[in-house]
């Protein structure tokens, strides 16, 4: 009976390890999210592992060919105990296929009271009682806000917990 079991990776080699599974004839799945990062004024839209250093594998325990996994380049290990590689439930990776869009991009959904243009207060940490005004979320899910400080503009992001609007 086919399961899913997850597959440890090599630092930044899933796509390695998946590129390989495949060649061999194992269904994977490496669940991804889009990333915009910004470098030198420039920015651009990149695929990142949801679950760094991970990805799951779809097969039958009782066949034996598990074995090939674990010398497969980019691999380190399947997760499991003394027993052997642990399977996942299905729904695990089925809950996950359903965040994913159209691209087979997996949807980070980073819900906010706040909006771009808002003004917001801060109510902890060091700018705390500052008035300033919301620009947006930042990739990891922080509350992005302009601040007046000392005659200049600062930006910071900050855990949506702190601000208030």
């Amino acid at each position: 009976m086919d399961q899913w079991y997850v597959v440890h990776t090599k630092p930044h080699a899933e796509a390695t390890a998946a590129r390989h599974l495949h060649r061999q004839g194992f269904k994977f799945y490496l669940p991804q999210f889009s990333r915009t990062i910004r470098h030198a004024g420039r920015a651009r839209t990149v695929l990142r592992p949801l679950f760094p250093g991970y990805l799951f594998v779809h097969l039958d325990m009782r066949v034996g060919r598990w074995q090939a996994i674990r010398s497969t380049v980019g691999v380190t290990a399947m997760l499991g105990g003394e027993s052997g590689p642990q399977p996942v439930a299905d729904s695990v990776v089925d809950s996950i296929r359903h965040h994913e869009g159209e691209d087979g991009v997996v949807r980070l959904e980073q819900p906010t009271p706040f909006r771009a243009g808002q003004p917001v207060t801060i109510r902890q940490g060091a700018f705390c009682d500052i008035v300033g005004q919301c620009i947006g979320l930042d990739d990891g899910g922080r509350v992005k806000v302009l601040l007046q400080v000392l005659g200049r503009q600062v930006r910071v992001a900050l855990p949506a917990e702190w601000i208030a609007a």
